[in-house]
């Protein structure tokens, strides 16, 4: 399903291939993601659950660690210059 037409054949003697125009061009590259994103493997709804609590879970985790830090950075530039 890989469509040649997008590639210069090399025939033209090296000076330049003839140019498509911006809409063909954009056809080509929608035909190209179309064929691309039906290459890719989708979760599923348990899966995407699964992933998203993953996620969330990682996210509170990193702010809470960045909140301590900040608490015990601010408390200790506080003590010695407050």
């Amino acid at each position: 399903m890989v469509d040649t037409d997008a590639k210069p054949t090399g025939d033209s003697g090296g000076s330049g291939a003839e140019k498509k125009n911006i809409f063909s061009r954009l056809a080509l590259f929608i035909r190209q993601v179309v064929v691309e994103l039906r290459k890719v493997i989708w979760p599923t709804r348990n899966e995407l659950i699964q992933y998203t609590i993953v996620v969330v879970f990682f996210i509170l985790l990193m702010s809470a660690i960045v909140a301590l830090y900040d608490f015990v950075f601010t408390r200790g530039v506080l003590f010695i210059f407050g």
